[in-house]
Parts: structure tokens; sequence; C-alpha cells
């Protein structure tokens, strides 16, 4: 169920492979043990332009979508882990950040559902 879309910059991507990057949120995503194992869904969408506080320096920023149910505490947690992680990853990069929103359960719908 939770959906980690990650936006960056194109440069982050010739840093460390997409697959390093998306494996990275995800093992630390599963060590949360919020989520099972086979429900973490992790994205990348590097970017050639964009303009961050009118500079062009790097940047990873990650948009959780988890269902809702978390305490503010867990889902802290949870932001500080994954950007704690990147942090490792990409000492260099100075702009590394996570926001999560909330899925309703009552307006939530997938295929098998219907």
């Amino acid at each position: 169920m939770p959906h980690f879309v990650i936006d960056c910059s194109e440069k982050i991507i010739a840093l460390k492979s997409p697959s390093e990057i998306m494996q990275e949120v995800y093992d630390t995503a599963h060590s949360t043990k919020l989520f099972d194992e086979g429900d973490i869904k992790v994205r990348i969408n590097p970017f050639e332009h964009y303009n961050v506080g009118n500079t062009e320096d790097d940047f990873i920023h990650i948009f959780a979508n988890i269902m809702e149910g978390r305490t503010v505490s867990q889902k802290q947690n949870l932001s500080k882990m994954i950007v704690s992680t990147l942090k490792i990853m990409f000492p260099d990069v100075p702009i590394i950040s996570m926001n999560i929103r909330d899925f309703e359960k009552a307006t939530y719908f997938n295929k098998s559902m219907v």
C-alpha cells in the first residue's frame, strides 16, 4: 500500500543508480515495521529541468502516500529514518526532504476491490 515517490535532480542518478536509491528507501521503510514487505512501492522521477529556490542545486524529495492510521510519531520517525539514510548516501546534496500524506480508507480503491 505505501507509495514512495522520489523526485530528484537528474545528477542524483549519476551518483548512485536508481535501483540502489529505491532499494535503500524500500529497506528503510520496511525496517520501521509499519508496512508489510510486499506492500511497499517505490518509484523515482529524475528531473533535468527544475528550479529550487532560484538555483539549480541538486535535490531529493520523497512524497510518501500511506494508508491512514499511523501516529504522528510513527510518521515522523519514518521521515527521519529515510532522510537520514539518504543523507548518508548523498552527503554533498544540499536538499534532502520528505513529506507524508495519508490515504483515506473510505475513498481508496484498487482494481481488486471493485
